[in-house]
């Protein structure tokens, strides 16, 4: 407590700043830029939305930030700064550490944290034990605690159990539980509702989005649905085709998108749509990101586009808070 006090004080820096960083694939064909040039920040316990198709580059960015990009790919420059240190320059071995202990990270498919063939207990407390000096009594109630407190009923019965005796929605709570165990100060969560039912998925934002407040833990929450993350994050970046081309309060995003895109992608939600009329889409497809054309990525499928759009959009900050990259943003509709 004494740790989030601090924090909420504002003595601390943002736990992690991500500065222009560029994320690029290697191809036989040409560069993949599966991140280029993105920059935001996350602060003690606030919970960022990164949120965009697939495809955009949101879980690139998110592996770039754990170290886990694996050849052909390469963090080509940018920096990367989890509580003042730059993760980029990092040694392997200073990753590791660091890795399930400060950083942790929710898969969409929990079996990526979970073995099939270990029960829970031996998981758990092998994951904190590789990381605390604690011996397995100690590591046993620790488990049994972090199940607690994700909301698992009968949670001695849960630690002796094998992930196959488990439904889905208790295997994802039990790889949050993994990933809150050792107290880390920054979560990278990766669309790990998207397989369950709504009911299951709200209860787990819920949790997610208390736990995060209770322990000062940084939470970036990687979605594809803006609906998902609108009652759960703070703030929201949008993402397309490797870059960030929207950042604001959740609230002045939703209500009131500036970038293009952003409105395309609230209009696709179908709540969003009157009932019996047609959905609204974005038209065409993502752009293959090997070789994209001058300007804009977002052009060829944009209603606004002009000759203008042929040169890149710098970021800029036409509201307060409010960050986008366009040369005809929705300006209009923010004013109302």
């Amino acid at each position: 407590m004494e740790k989030l006090e601090g924090q909420l004080n504002g003595e601390d820096a943002p736990t992690l700043v991500v500065e222009n960083l560029k994320t690029h694939f290697f191809t036989r064909i040409g560069a993949v830029k599966a991140v280029d040039d993105v920059s935001f920040s996350v602060q003690a316990g606030e919970i960022l939305g990164l949120a965009g198709e697939s495809g955009s580059g949101k879980s690139i960015t998110g592996f770039s930030i754990l170290g886990l990009i694996d050849p052909p790919g390469r963090v080509v420059s940018g920096a990367i700064r989890f509580k003042g240190e730059d993760l980029v320059t990092a040694s392997p071995e200073r990753l590791r550490g660091l890795r399930g202990n400060r950083i942790a990270m929710i898969f969409q498919d929990p079996m990526m944290t979970l073995n099939p063939v270990l029960r829970v207990d031996t998981q758990m407390i092998e994951a904190i034990q590789a990381h605390r000096k604690m011996d397995r009594k100690a590591a046993r109630q620790r488990a049994y605690d972090a199940l607690e407190m994700v909301g698992i009923p009968s949670p001695g019965e849960r630690l002796n159990a094998y992930p196959h005796q488990l439904s889905g929605g208790m295997r994802q709570r039990v790889a949050i539980a993994i990933a809150f165990l050792n107290e880390p100060d920054l979560i990278i969560a990766d669309e790990p509702t998207t397989a369950l039912d709504v009911t299951i998925q709200a209860q787990i934002l819920h949790e997610a989005q208390a736990l995060c407040k209770r322990t000062g833990t940084a939470m970036i929450w990687i979605t594809h649905d803006l609906a998902v993350v609108a009652g759960l994050a703070d703030r929201i970046a949008v993402m397309y085709a490797g870059r960030i081309v929207e950042t604001g309060e959740t609230d002045d995003v939703i209500d009131r998108p500036l970038h293009p895109y952003s409105v395309g992608l609230l209009g696709s939600v179908p709540s969003a749509n009157k009932r019996g009329e047609r959905l609204n889409q974005i038209p065409g497809m993502t752009p293959n990101l090997i070789g994209l054309p001058p300007g804009c990525a977002f052009k060829a499928r944009c209603p606004r586009a002009s000759e203008l759009c042929n040169t890149t959009p710098d970021v800029s900050e036409l509201i307060p808070g409010r960050k986008i990259r366009c040369h005809h943003p929705h300006l209009e509709e923010a004013a109302q």
